[in-house]
């Protein structure tokens, strides 16, 4: 099966559009929000939900970034000396409502390494998931709270996300794996 896209840049616009209603409808109260992206491509989404919310005159909302590198499961297996990209996180996370931001969700791994780093800086008063893309095979008991589109896939196929501040271009794309 070639490349198939199934998200161009202005469903992926209109999909973070919607995330941010969605967090907004569920969060009593949006100022305690802190969005705090995995990095990579959850950095960038995080940084494009903030700015959604600023023009719907959420000005208070924190970001941070997250680096969960040595928090994986499978460090060991990934490379001798992993590439570590920092995490930027310049405020306090207890008491607050953290909003951890992802590109894509899959065995649910991601999400747990991410929870183990954060609760290593602070004890946040609740954690919440947003993702652009669910596709399902959990391997974990995590779910994500605020879902940009679900996509069944089958374990032979990959979902590639591509963010303009990365690949020059948005859009996202389900093929084999080679």
């Amino acid at each position: 099966m070639p490349s198939k896209e199934i998200m161009n840049k202005d469903e992926m616009s209109r999909t973070l559009n919607r995330i941010v209603y969605q967090i907004v409808e569920d969060v009593k109260d949006a100022k305690e929000i802190c969005l705090v992206g995995i990095r990579r491509g959850g950095a960038h989404l995080a940084n494009r939900l903030n700015e959604i919310f600023k023009n719907e005159g959420y000005t208070n909302i924190q970001v941070g970034y997250l680096d969960i590198t040595l928090y994986r499961d499978d460090l060991t297996t990934i490379a001798e000396y992993p590439v570590l990209h920092g995490t930027e996180i310049n405020f306090n996370i207890a008491g607050r409502h953290i909003v951890l931001v992802d590109d894509v969700m899959f065995t649910g791994r991601t999400t747990r390494a991410a929870m183990d780093a954060l609760i290593d800086l602070g004890r946040p008063e609740k954690i919440s998931m947003a993702v652009l893309i669910d596709r399902g095979h959990r391997e974990l008991p995590v779910q994500p709270d605020f879902v940009g589109k679900v996509v069944p896939t089958s374990m032979d196929e990959l979902i590639e996300v591509s963010l303009e501040e990365q690949a020059g271009s948005d859009s996202v794309a389900i093929h084999k794996k080679p």
